[in-house]
C-alpha cells in the first residue's frame, strides 16, 4: 500500500531560503500536501520571508499561527522567535521554550513533532545551512518510515547541515534541488 504523505517538511538555514525558492518554483497551486518551512533567519535577515516566498511560488504562503488547521495548496512559514509543533489533530502549536542549537524555530522541534504526529506519512527534508539542527528529528522521521531527503552537500551553499544530517541518517536520500522538486512533482501526479 502506498503511503499517503500528509505533511512535509522543510528545514534549513544559510543557503537554505534561495535552496526552497528553488524546489518550490514549480509546484502548483492546487499542489496536495501542506509544507512547513523552517528557516534559521540570519540576524541581518530583516525581510519578511513570507513576501519573499510569495513573489516566486504559486503555492499560498503564510506565516503559522496558533491553532492553525494544516492545509494542502499552502507553504507554512515558521515565524522568528517560535518554536513550530505539529499536532496529531494537524492544527499547530506555537511555543517559546528554550532555544534549541542556538536557534529558535529549531528545525528538530518541528520535525521531531511531524514524525509524532504524522509517522510514515511525513516527508522530512533537509537544505544548506551552517549548524547540526534538523539532524535529529530527522532521524526520528526515519525511524518512524518517513521519507527523509538531504540536499547534496556539494550543491549546498553551505554544507555543514546536509552533512549533519547525512552522518545522523545513514539512509536517507541525497538529492540536488532539481531532483527534489521532481520528486516532489510526482507525489503531485498521483
Amino acid at each position: 500500500m502506498k503511503k499517503e504523505t500528509k505533511v512535509i517538511v522543510i528545514g534549513g538555514s544559510w543557503g537554505g531560503i534561495k535552496a526552497s525558492q528553488e524546489i518550490l518554483k514549480q509546484l502548483p497551486a492546487s499542489y496536495g500536501i501542506p509544507i512547513v518551512m523552517v528557516l534559521h533567519r540570519l540576524r541581518n535577515f530583516d525581510g519578511n520571508l513570507q513576501i519573499v516566498f510569495e513573489k516566486r511560488v504559486a503555492l499560498q504562503v503564510t506565516e503559522v499561527e496558533e491553532k492553525e488547521k494544516l492545509q494542502a495548496g499552502y507553504v507554512y512559514v515558521a515565524p522568528s522567535n517560535y518554536h513550530v509543533l505539529l499536532e496529531k489533530d494537524q492544527t499547530f502549536s506555537l511555543d517559546v521554550s528554550e532555544l534549541e542549537n542556538y536557534s529558535r524555530p529549531a528545525i528538530d522541534v518541528t520535525f521531531t513533532s511531524a514524525a509524532e504526529a504524522f509517522g510514515s506519512n511525513t516527508i522530512g527534508i533537509v537544505l544548506s545551512g551552517a549548524s547540526k539542527d534538523g539532524s535529529a528529528g530527522l532521524k526520528e522521521i526515519a525511524a518512524r518510515g518517513g521519507t527523509v531527503i538531504v540536499q547534496d552537500p556539494r550543491e549546498a551553499e553551505v554544507d555543514t547541515m546536509p552533512l549533519a544530517a547525512i552522518a545522523s541518517v545513514p539512509g536517507c536520500q541525497i538529492m540536488n534541488s532539481e531532483c527534489i522538486q521532481a520528486f516532489l512533482l510526482s507525489l503531485h501526479d498521483h
